[in-house]
């Protein structure tokens, strides 16, 4: 692939360099906000041989280049270099997004510059917990010490993180808002927290008002509240302050007005919200686990493709924060194994060259949690593949919610989950229905598509066709 001549195909196919507003990536997309969206070319771009699809969603239009997005996604700033995130701007169609398009899209700026990392540092501590329980390591030893706090970092400090992808997506100065972000893990308030938890301790107060510390460590809600509220207050600052002194007077103000608000008001008001939301799944899900997990099993996919699945990342973050396990990401598994299941079954029975070259690289790349070429590329464009994964992925979401597993660290769907799945007291049935519930869905999802799942004609080889063409690949959705 040269990315140099696909960075450039794909600046024409948005519509030049000038329409657009900013860029991001995450595994598998490249995420444009466009100034004016009927300057892009979707057809153009669709018909682009290394160009999965594209998608409309949550505000962003979505390129879809698979696991080398970071390399394209580099060469394009090389010609173009657009901004990290879009500074507050008029849409020139006259056309504003409806809330949950702009909550998708805010969550998804937020939370997409360290997935990766943040999927990793699951999969170390998920390796960690499988070294506890067969006794490879113990808590005590250095190297667990220094590999967790490698895991752990990342959540730990997620405040900090947060407040410079936030003040970035806000439009403001993102170094104001990890200031912020950096107070509510200070270790001054960490240590006020701790001796607040002890009996006999005194109240104390800002400026008369009382305070009430809270842990905010791996915490995800007051921090976006503080730096909305934070990037609202500079823009009115610089706005009108001389430009001699804005430079520093505004990020002065910003940091003793909100520091202060976030843990008199911001940080007691979201960490309600926080619970209220964890307890409230909670609530939803222990009514009928399976349920729940035949639902999800089934939707996840169809969530994915239209970007929707960004909406439900908040509520594992969330869920882990409060009560220290989530049991959503399981369901995830069997959605993505199913479309892996259904992508190997493409692969088993069609004799076209082309598609099983496809087929196999994808079945690669969806055992590690990248379905977007499995789907884009195989198993949606034959319908039934995708349709059958979809099924195998309800089933086994429900064997997997019946045994109410849970991961008790944050990462994508794949098949180190199973390792993040291990509760403190070892191995036990949660862990092995997952296991099963996933083996399930992969198994079905494959034997379907392997028998039903595709046209006559690509389960013929060349030889077989009388007229000695090989068989037609399929366009993309």
């Amino acid at each position: 692939m040269n990315y140099q001549i696909l960075s450039q195909d794909i600046i024409a196919g948005v519509g030049g360099k000038g329409n657009i507003a900013s860029l991001v990536h995450c595994a598998t997309r490249l995420r444009f906000k466009l100034k004016d969206r009927t300057l892009a070319d979707i057809e153009q771009l669709k018909s682009h041989p290394n160009i999965i699809t594209v998608v409309e969603s949550g505000g962003q239009f979505q390129v879809v280049i698979g696991q080398q997005v970071k390399e394209v996604y580099q060469a394009i700033q090389q010609i173009s270099t657009p901004p990290d995130e879009p500074p507050p701007m008029t849409n020139p169609t006259g056309k504003r997004d409806n809330v949950f398009n702009h909550f998708i899209d805010i969550i998804s700026g937020i939370f997409t510059p360290f997935l990766g990392v943040m999927a990793a540092s699951g999969i170390l501590k998920g390796l960690l917990a499988v070294a506890i329980a067969f006794h490879w390591l113990t808590p005590a030893s250095g190297t667990y010490r220094i590999w967790y706090a490698a895991s752990d970092s990342l959540f730990y400090f997620f405040p900090l993180l947060l407040g410079y992808t936030a003040g970035k997506k806000f439009g403001g100065n993102p170094f104001i808002t990890m200031g912020i972000g950096g107070a509510l893990v200070h270790p001054m308030i960490i240590s006020a927290f701790e001796a607040s938890m002890t009996a006999g301790s005194t109240t104390e107060y800002f400026m008369g008002v009382p305070l009430v510390f809270l842990n905010y460590s791996a915490s995800v809600i007051p921090i976006i509240f503080a730096s909305w509220i934070s990037c609202k207050i500079e823009k009115k600052l610089d706005a009108h302050l001389p430009a001699t002194i804005k430079a520093f007077v505004t990020p002065l103000v910003c940091l003793m007005l909100i520091a202060p608000l976030v843990f008199i008001v911001i940080g007691p008001i979201a960490t309600w919200l926080s619970h209220s939301l964890a307890y409230g799944y909670q609530a939803a899900y222990g009514f009928a686990p399976a349920l729940a997990g035949a639902i999800i099993g089934a939707i996840w996919q169809i969530c994915v493709i239209f970007g929707l699945h960004w909406g439900l990342v908040p509520i594992m973050l969330n869920n882990l924060t409060v009560v220290g396990h989530d049991t959503l990401i399981p369901l995830l598994l069997p959605a993505v194994v199913g479309q892996t299941g259904a992508t190997l079954g493409v692969f088993l029975r069609t004799r076209d060259a082309k598609l099983k070259m496809l087929s196999g690289s994808a079945v690669t790349a969806s055992i590690f949690g990248i379905t977007e070429p499995a789907v884009y590329g195989v198993t949606l464009p034959y319908r039934r593949p995708f349709i059958f994964g979809c099924i195998a992925g309800a089933i086994g979401g429900a064997v997997v919610g019946y045994y109410q597993s849970a991961v008790y660290s944050m990462g994508l769907g794949n098949i180190f989950t199973f390792t993040q799945m291990i509760p403190p007291s070892g191995i036990d049935n949660t862990v092995w229905g997952a296991m099963i519930g996933t083996l399930l869905a992969f198994i079905i999802a494959t034997l379907l598509t392997w028998m039903f799942g595709l046209p006559a004609v690509t389960k013929l080889s060349t030889e077989d066709n009388t007229d000695k063409n090989p068989p037609e690949f399929p366009q993309k959705s």
